[in-house]
């Protein structure tokens, strides 16, 4: 093995760093695996986590407040949990990932934001028409990660909406059917 071969350093000693080796992304790679990746991850589980247990309740309770704090429950507790999730994962330096305390936070609080956003329509006393708001916001926010998906990850859109779309919608559609099971109807 020559002395220019990556290999030759020992990624065992003290003194060598542990990514000395590793390819250098660009500003733009480094941004998306750094913001977008961990931003995204938490919109997509906080927006389609948290739908079954808001769906589920306010079909079986009927009470709009019961599906919002069921939401706000599930929102926080899926921010904590994604964020440290994504914070203990790796320390970033393999891979190029960067802080974890960042990626941490970031994640957290976009997993908060997703699960809340379909949570605040429950406010509305009347419940019929804070489950067509619901509805509308879970659409938007569904379209809005496939958008962001397609922009940063590079995905093609039709593909990206019809994952995003098809996924939220079994998740939706278990929380509807087991509120309606759960309330006899």
């Amino acid at each position: 093995m020559d002395e220019t071969s990556p290999l030759a350093a020992n990624p065992a000693s003290p003194s060598a760093p542990r990514a000395a080796n590793l390819p250098k992304h660009s500003d733009q790679q480094s941004f998306v695996l750094q913001k977008i990746q961990p931003a995204l991850l938490g919109l997509m589980d906080g927006s389609v986590s948290t739908l079954a247990p808001i769906f589920a309740t306010a079909g079986l309770t009927g009470k709009p407040i019961d599906a919002f704090y069921v939401g706000l429950a599930a929102s926080v507790g899926a921010g904590i949990s994604m964020g440290l999730a994504e914070s203990l994962s790796d320390d970033g330096v393999v891979s190029g990932r960067g802080n974890p305390l960042s990626r941490g936070v970031i994640t957290g609080l976009a997993t908060m934001l997703g699960g809340m956003l379909h949570t605040l329509p429950f406010l509305i006393h009347d419940l019929h028409t804070a489950l067509m708001l619901a509805y509308v916001v879970v659409l938007i926010e569904l379209i809005v990660i496939a958008f962001i998906k397609f922009r940063f990850m590079k995905s093609p859109l039709p593909q990206t909406v019809m994952q995003v779309v098809v996924g939220g919608g079994v998740v939706f559609g278990v929380g509807v059917w087991l509120g309606r099971l759960g309330a006899g109807g």
